[in-house]
């Protein structure tokens, strides 16, 4: 099988798809893995380590994906990207195809490529592994910039996260209590904030709880409760989205207003739609900006200012699919493997995931991985 590895064009995008280890691993399987000259450099890793490991460097985005019969990237193809696609191609990526323009789907759509999700990707147990490993690093990247952010010097109001004896800390209320949202929480307990958890599902809520081993205040995400938080955090995490569907919109410009001036809102759900309707994707060097006197933080791909920390984790979570569908064809893993099949939104051009044909208005394949 040959695989292709580009090097990524978004905005702000210092991730490479795998580390050379990881190709050593797939060469060893029977691979061929093309990967574009400086692809790794950002993240630490040089064309010379990848030739080490054993892949054939190429030197332009048009070959990767020309040779690759499968190509892994982070960032979906662009528009110049797209046409060089062709029927039957697997592409992965962080695609999130429910929150993209009817013309991009469409147009992926007809050219019958194969479009494998990285968001939604799971293993055999139903675990999202990328996902999961990715959320876990925003979620410790949130608070690393969050604390930041309520600097004097960044804009925010002054206060001190962690406080001091006879200073109190930060109020920090995350919306979501998911992976991303309990990496953040655990961070913030362990820094002696006050925090406030919320979620829709009080089973979330009850297995969060469980999984930090401390009570902390926790509530649902009623839009009563959502104001009253509001109303005293300085910092406010929203990490609401699940799966495959878009972001649920929460916080509406009018609840906004019961923040108090110069507090920070990071909608880091902002991949699927973002939470907020004030929500929308930034990226470094300006990753803020201000509505109403509150300070918007909503990166999209905030853990690839970890790029190395990132691009290993991401490869530690991909690689046992990618052995799989080198070791099978794509196809027989496809078929095989429920994980990698409800991981799938296009599958040669047919929509595979209920989500779209609800957004796009589509016919939907019966999967075989249904259930």
């Amino acid at each position: 099988m040959d695989i292709g590895i580009p090097k990524e064009k978004g905005a702000q995008e210092h991730r490479v798809a795998l580390t050379p280890s990881g190709v050593k691993a797939l060469v060893r399987e029977g691979a061929r893995v093309w990967v574009e000259t400086g692809a790794g450099v950002e993240a630490g890793f040089a064309d010379a380590d990848f030739q080490a490991a054993g892949a054939t460097m190429v030197y332009s985005r048009a070959e990767v994906f020309g040779r690759g019969e499968l190509v892994v990237c982070i960032q979906p193809p662009g528009e110049r990207s797209r046409e060089l696609l062709r029927p039957g191609q697997v592409i992965i990526a962080n695609w999130a195809l429910p929150v993209a323009r009817p013309e991009e789907y469409h147009d992926l759509a007809a050219r019958g490529i194969t479009a494998v999700g990285l968001e939604i990707l799971e293993n055999e147990e139903g675990l999202a592994t990328v996902r999961t490993s990715m959320a876990e690093i925003a979620g410790k990247l949130a608070l690393t910039i969050g604390t930041g952010l309520l600097l004097n010097e960044f804009g925010g109001k002054g206060i001190l996260f962690a406080g001091v004896p006879g200073v109190p800390a930060a109020s920090f209320v995350i919306v979501g209590a998911g992976v991303l949202g309990r990496a953040a929480a655990q961070v913030a307990m362990g820094m002696g904030a006050h925090v406030v958890l919320l979620d829709r599902d009080v089973g979330r809520l009850r297995y969060a709880l469980g999984h930090l081993g401390q009570e902390i205040p926790s509530m649902l995400a009623t839009r009563p409760n959502l104001e009253k938080v509001l109303s005293f955090a300085d910092l406010v995490l929203l990490a609401a989205a699940s799966g495959a569907d878009k972001a649920p919109l929460l916080i509406t410009r009018d609840m906004l207003k019961l923040m108090r001036p110069r507090s920070v809102l990071m909608d880091l759900s902002i991949d699927m739609g973002g939470c907020a309707e004030t929500s929308h994707p930034t990226y470094f060097p300006h990753p803020t900006y201000e509505v109403d006197g509150i300070i918007h933080f909503c990166v999209p791909n905030l853990p690839s200012v970890a790029a190395r920390s990132s691009t290993v984790a991401l490869t530690n979570a991909l690689l046992p699919s990618l052995l799989e569908i080198v070791e099978k064809g794509f196809d027989r893993a496809f078929s095989e493997n429920r994980g990698l099949c409800r991981g799938t939104y296009l599958y040669n051009g047919s929509c595979w995931k209920e989500s779209l044909a609800r957004v796009f208005g589509v016919p939907l394949a019966a999967p075989p991985c249904a259930g």
